[in-house]
């Protein structure tokens, strides 16, 4: 029988994402460390309202019409994303990292009319709007940095210039049904998919983790009088940090410090100066703070909890945290069809259940289910599925795919692999599907694959994660059958390497490297048998561990 949540459920209102931020306070709720700039909740609104009148205004934005955004971390985010709600748009964020051929994929795929980026990255922005015939006047900037020569437009200058107040809020008639993002997942298809979430997504997955909180995270009292303060390294462009960070700490009251990426030394130097309580982690941030002696040069007393999401926990790594640190690290579990988050631990069984990704979040019903599709039983292996309000509408312009992945009954497959115990604790142990997870990003093997595969010296080609316990990630790794006649040298592993990255985003690198082999392993039907490879990676790293002893 399918697992319901053990929280109460509790109504979740029929209403857009700006109706449901709060928008008349005078607190801080956004914080740069870096330039001391901030916004309050007034001010969030605010802003919103004038961009998304000027989006009305200079370019007749229209419902459903999508904007682009391509930047790191930026304040200016939750007003941008609210603004463009306001004028009944869709927020499409894309890693900043992308290449301009990444990027002009999203921007066609999505459909976008518009996009915003940063004064560093306006170049690679603008040759993806040429390619997809996006107006270079509709490219502009957000951020502390304009462009000198005035030629790229800043969002605080896109407002109503009509001088009328004819410009009203373009609503969400049906918030279960209306976008509010446009979020792109890697698949194994190659290609990201477009992952539809709704205004209802996010409003119940906000509420959601604000249950699952329990009351441990307060927006009054704390070391500083100023309530809890979480600090916001995590992507916004990606699920996770876009619900969790910039949309739960507003529907909560905690104010957010926001850094545009993560920097260990900055880290600990903002928790020990603003007195930080909370963070989203992941795992590879977790090993360093058990490991890195700069880690010992800072008081990061104030932190209460932190919570590991994106990939698994060892409990190594938490016990490790912990003893050095005295940091309790609860985990959590999520995707970016989820809205992301759909487990979480309680507070006080961070180290009682380590390596569970905790119970059901309130409005979830889960199950795990067999290769035939039928329900396992507690503490049995299967797939999870998951069902509630916080489930994705589909992947756009992908009937077949959206088909594959979600039930006539609204499950949603998750393609992870794991088991409950009696108490209600999830535990996810392997994936059914082939995705790479480098330090919490997604790297589809098939996408390296199709592009390494065009080299000149390269016959064939498969691409695997290899565990690496030094990153505490995964790593993409190729495996590559040679053009005949050529050397199977170090040089040339090089070349490749040096070659592909300059080609795909950062996080999609070869970080496992090269190895030569004389063919790839393949089913009768033609499909790369990756379980092969990996077995060979292991007995590789099994034989490195016998040498040293």
């Amino acid at each position: 029988m399918p697992s319901k949540s053990l929280y109460p459920d509790l109504p979740i209102p029929d209403v857009d994402l700006v109706s449901f931020v709060p928008g008349d306070k005078l607190i801080v709720i956004y914080f740069d460390p870096y330039t001391k700039r901030s916004y309050t909740y007034a001010q969030v609104r605010d802003t919103a309202i004038t961009f998304g009148k000027g989006l009305k205004s200079l370019w007749e934005w229209q419902k459903g019409d999508v904007l682009a955004l391509y930047t790191p971390n930026c304040i200016d985010t939750p007003a941008i994303t609210w603004g463009c709600h306001w004028a009944g748009g869709i927020l499409s964020p894309a890693n900043p990292n992308y290449t301009v051929e990444e990027l002009a994929f999203q921007l066609k795929d999505s459909g976008a009319k518009a996009l915003v980026t940063q004064l560093p990255y306006i170049k690679n922005a603008q040759e993806a709007a040429k390619q997809v015939g996006i107006p270079l006047d509709r490219v502009i900037v957000m951020g502390d940095q304009k462009d000198p020569s005035y030629k790229v437009k800043h969002f605080t200058s896109i407002v109503n210039t009509a001088g009328t107040s004819r410009w009203r809020r373009t609503k969400a008639t049906n918030p279960s049904e209306d976008l509010a993002f446009l979020v792109y997942s890697s698949g194994t298809t190659g290609h990201p998919k477009g992952v539809m979430l709704t205004h209802r997504n996010i409003v119940s997955n906000t509420m959601m983790i604000k249950a699952a909180e329990a009351g441990k995270l307060q927006p009054t009292g704390g070391p500083t009088g100023e309530g809890d303060k979480l600090l916001a390294f995590l992507p916004f462009f990606h699920i996770y940090g876009l619900t969790c960070l910039i949309h739960q700490s507003l529907y909560s009251g905690l104010q957010l410090v926001v850094m545009p990426k993560f920097d260990l030394e900055d880290f600990c130097k903002f928790i020990q100066e603003l007195k930080i309580t909370f963070a989203y982690v992941v795992p590879p941030i977790v090993l360093l703070l058990s490991k890195h002696p700069l880690v010992s040069n800072y008081d990061l007393s104030s932190i209460r909890m932190m919570n590991s999401g994106a990939a698994p926990l060892t409990r190594e790594l938490v016990d490790a945290v912990h003893d050095r640190l005295k940091i309790p690290v609860k985990q959590g579990y999520g995707l970016s069809e989820t809205s992301p988050t759909t487990h979480t631990q309680p507070w006080e069984d961070w180290n009682k259940t380590i390596g569970s990704v905790g119970k059901l979040l309130p409005y979830q019903t889960a199950k795990y289910m067999s290769a035939e599709e039928k329900e396992m039983a507690v503490g049995e292996v299967g797939e999870l599925w998951i069902k509630g309000p916080n489930v994705f509408k589909g992947y756009l312009n992908n009937p077949e795919g959206t088909a594959h992945a979600k039930t006539a009954d609204g499950y949603f497959k998750t393609g992870d692999v794991g088991y409950q115990d009696k108490d209600g604790n999830f535990f996810i142990t392997d994936r059914v599907k082939e995705l790479i997870k480098y330090k919490g990003f997604q790297v589809p093997p098939a996408e390296l694959e199709g592009i390494l595969v065009s080299h000149p010296k390269i016959n064939d080609v498969a691409v695997i994660g290899v565990y690496s316990k030094d990153d505490a990630s995964e790593l993409p790794r190729a495996y590559i059958v040679p053009k005949d006649g050529l050397g199977k040298t170090d040089e040339d592993a090089k070349e490749i390497i040096d070659w592909l990255s300059a080609k795909v985003a950062h996080h999609k690198r070869l970080r496992g490297g090269v190895r030569w082999v004389d063919e790839i392993p393949k089913s009768v039907s033609g499909k790369i048998l990756r379980r092969m490879l990996k077995v060979k990676a292991q007995e590789e790293e099994d034989a490195k561990t016998k040498a040293k002893l």
